[in-house]
Formats: structure tokens, C-alpha cells, sequence
């Protein structure tokens, strides 16, 4: 069993011994504290040319990430507030994605961008938002959003290792001291296929990131009361493969997507909106439902207020079932 951040730990510690091109480099990757305890003591382990702090730039030194991987390094690069990696988009969605595009497949560009979302301690408006949806909007970037510590390590462990081109790795603060099953050694979770992580009949509740934790303590209220609830891991936003959400909604007639993040133009939409397409309408007992933020940036004032609950969660779903 390890925590969320002990599996991105023992992800980056073994891919530093795997391959001497690898280089790790961020805000605060050097500091006692590394990274929310990610890349504690990798700077003294390996040497300050292959783990080590950076200014307080982020288009710079995501600019020095992509450089990197041209002339053959592979670099994992950390922005640990996912809010000012707005400032590197330049870099990561109009030169990182479009490289191997723009050399006809013969450029690869293997670079890992791993950044922190969503709320912490009452950080308001400029520290707690979630990006993922605008990221996933960009062709030739990979976008992943690990709920277990088993897909934080193994989604790290190929990006690193293994893929051949630009991957952004979305944390959610509040997974981690999430714990769970972790392989030992060398193990590698491929991007694409989601997960489920409960089985249930009368509904298909979708989660995102963090909205996976919130499905489930919903699902298990919800199963006090008799109604069985399916939950399922996106994992993967990009890419997004909806098959097996498409026959858990066959099967349900119901579908709920959770996403920790502003509902406009979201993550939730762009899933329901897939299986929508897929799915005949005559399989549906309701509409579908998201859950997600409001349209606003959040507040310091009434934080607790802003994000969803379980509570609220529950709530909803007996409406869906209501219909």
C-alpha cells in the first residue's frame, strides 16, 4: 500500500535509474519539502544537473523542457499549481504538440509535464482551479487524470520511459494522501481505456480526477438505499476511449459525470456529448447529468460552498433515478 505521492515518488525515482536521459526539473523540486513530498532528496541522490529548482518562469522553463527533448533527453517538468502553467501554454500547446506533426512523425518529442489542480487549504481564485479540459482541447498532447496511486505511478513510469511524445499528468491536491494497491518495481499503466471501480445496475456515475472519490462515497450512500450504482474511472482524457461507459449506460439507462472542475465547455460535457453519440436514445432512462463547478472563479469568501458534496451528489442521483 502506498499514498498517492509515495507512488509518483517511487514512479520518478525508478525512472531516474532507468535512463540517464531522464532529467526532472520544476518550482520547488529542490526544497526540503519536494514537491509535496514527490522529488524529496533526488537533486542530492542524482546530482543537480539531472534533478534540480528552476526560476519562477514558467514559459521559460517549459520552453527548456521542450528543448531538451529535441536534442534527445527526456524531461519531466513540474509546475505544481496548474494555474500559472497557463503561462507556458505557448510552449506545451503550439511547439510541444505540433513538433512531431510538423517533421511528419520523425521528430518525437517525449516530454512529461506533471501539474497540481483544484483546491487545497482556502487557496481561492488564482490557486484552485482545473485546467485538464483546456489542455485536452489541444491535438498532439496526451492528458492524463490518475485517481489511484496504482495509475499515478504506472501513468508516470510510461510517460517517462515509454511514450514518444508530449504528456501533461493532471494531480488533484486532495488525492494525496489518497492510499492504495501499488505495484512493485517497473509497472507502466497505458493511456486510453477507463476503469471500473465499482459495479452497479441502476446507474453509471463517470469520474474524473478527484470526482472518482466523490462517485464512490455517493455510490455507497446511494447502495444504503437500494440503488446500485455503476462507477467508472475516465482516467484518460486524452486519449478518451468511451466503449466501456457506453455499455455500463446500456445496462443502466443512467449517467452521471463528476468532474472537479467548471461545468461550461468541460471534461463532462465532452464525455457525455461521446456517449451520447454512441448510445440510442431509447436506452436512456433519464437525461444525463453533470456535476461539476459554477461559472465562476472561486472564492475565497465561501470556498466550502463553491465545490460539491457528496451530499449533493446523492441528492441528485435520486432525481436521476426519480425520472
Amino acid at each position: 500500500m502506498s499514498t498517492y505521492s509515495e507512488a509518483i515518488y517511487e514512479a520518478t525515482k525508478l525512472a531516474l535509474d532507468a535512463d540517464s536521459s531522464v532529467r526532472i526539473f520544476g518550482e520547488g523540486v529542490a526544497d526540503p519539502l519536494g514537491s509535496y513530498g514527490t522529488t524529496r532528496g533526488f537533486h542530492e541522490e542524482f546530482g543537480s544537473e539531472v534533478s534540480f529548482d528552476v526560476p519562477i518562469a514558467e514559459g521559460i522553463i517549459t520552453g527548456m523542457g521542450v528543448g531538451m527533448a529535441m536534442v534527445g533527453l527526456r524531461p519531466i517538468m513540474i509546475h505544481p499549481r496548474n494555474d500559472f502553467m497557463l503561462l507556458a501554454l505557448d510552449q506545451i500547446c503550439n511547439h510541444a504538440a505540433k513538433w512531431n506533426y510538423m517533421y511528419a512523425g520523425k521528430s518525437p518529442l517525449p516530454m512529461v509535464v506533471r501539474s497540481v489542480s483544484c483546491r487545497g487549504w482556502g487557496s481561492a481564485a488564482q490557486h484552485s482551479q482545473a485546467i485538464h479540459a483546456t489542455l485536452a482541447h489541444y491535438p498532439g498532447l496526451t492528458v492524463l487524470v490518475p485517481f489511484t496511486p496504482m495509475d499515478a505511478k504506472g501513468f508516470l513510469m510510461w510517460a517517462a520511459l515509454k511514450s514518444q511524445g508530449p504528456v501533461v499528468i493532471m494531480e488533484n491536491k486532495g488525492l494525496w494522501k489518497l492510499m492504495g494497491e501499488v505495484p512493485e518495481g517497473e509497472y507502466f499503466s497505458e493511456p486510453g481505456q477507463p476503469q471500473v471501480l465499482r459495479e452497479g445496475s441502476d446507474m453509471t456515475m463517470v469520474g474524473i480526477s478527484q470526482g472518482n472519490l466523490d462517485a464512490l462515497v455517493a455510490a455507497g450512500k446511494l447502495a444504503d438505499e437500494g440503488i446500485s450504482v455503476e462507477v467508472i474511472d475516465v482516467r484518460s482524457l486524452k486519449p478518451l476511449d468511451v466503449t466501456m461507459i457506453c455499455e455500463s449506460v446500456k445496462k443502466t439507462g443512467r449517467l452521471m459525470v463528476i468532474d472537479p472542475a467548471p461545468r461550461l465547455f468541460g471534461s463532462a460535457a465532452e464525455v457525455i456529448s461521446r456517449v451520447m453519440e454512441l448510445v440510442p436514445v431509447s436506452a436512456l432512462k433519464a437525461s444525463p447529468v453533470r456535476v461539476a463547478l459554477p461559472d465562476t472563479p472561486v472564492p475565497a469568501s465561501s470556498e466550502s460552498t463553491y465545490f460539491f458534496t457528496h451530499e449533493q451528489i446523492v441528492k441528485l442521483a435520486k432525481k436521476l433515478m426519480a425520472k
